[in-house]
């Protein structure tokens, strides 16, 4: 049954579990120590905000057309990759997506150039400082990851990424609804 076709006050315990276990990932997994390792890196002298962190992992993901999760590249990628395609890409609107592209083109991690195909876009491009911070990054959290599963199997960890793959294809495909939210505002009063 779909969450949005449940009875209000219908609480299934799995999913409490699940939602509780995900607030819990994005608060260890966006902890500011995460961003204070990786400037402490020295990659560009400048600090590291998670922004621009979130805009330099769109820009490569845009670059490979692969997020790792089976996400499409979004309508708008035509081989440039743009402030436009990395809005879709964070689910963020464009006026956000050109403050924050701003903010790693300054920190040195992002670079704008014309488009080769249309010079009236502007294509991004990882930098060199762009791709180390990328680099770093994913080397510090899959060392943690591999941290936190020393002690699962190789199958528990294969079933373990089999599920949440198919969890996080799923929530890209089907994001949620403002919507519902109001729907269930209307339920409790």
């Amino acid at each position: 049954m779909a969450a949005s076709q449940m009875p209000m006050g219908h609480t299934d315990s799995a999913l409490v579990k699940i939602e509780a276990a995900l607030f819990h990932i994005r608060r260890v997994w966006a902890k500011p120590e995460i961003i204070r390792k990786l400037r402490d890196q020295g990659l560009s002298g400048r600090p590291v905000q998670t922004s621009s962190l979130l805009v330099v992992y769109a820009v490569a993901q845009l670059s490979t057309d692969d997020d790792g999760c089976g996400a499409p590249p979004p309508a708008e990628r035509a081989e440039d990759v743009t402030v436009g395609a990395v809005a879709e890409r964070l689910s963020i609107d464009p006026s956000t997506a050109s403050r924050l592209v701003g903010h790693a083109i300054a920190a040195g991690f992002v670079a704008r150039r014309p488009s080769p195909r249309d010079a009236r876009r502007a294509n991004l491009q990882l930098t060199d400082a762009g791709w180390r911070l990328k680099t770093v990054a994913d080397r510090f959290r899959r060392a943690y990851l591999a941290e936190l599963l020393a002690d699962w199997t190789e199958a528990e960890r294969t079933e373990f990424a089999r599920l949440l793959t198919r969890f996080t294809r799923t929530a890209v495909r089907t994001p949620m609804s403002a919507d519902a939210i109001e729907k269930i505002r209307g339920g409790d009063q």
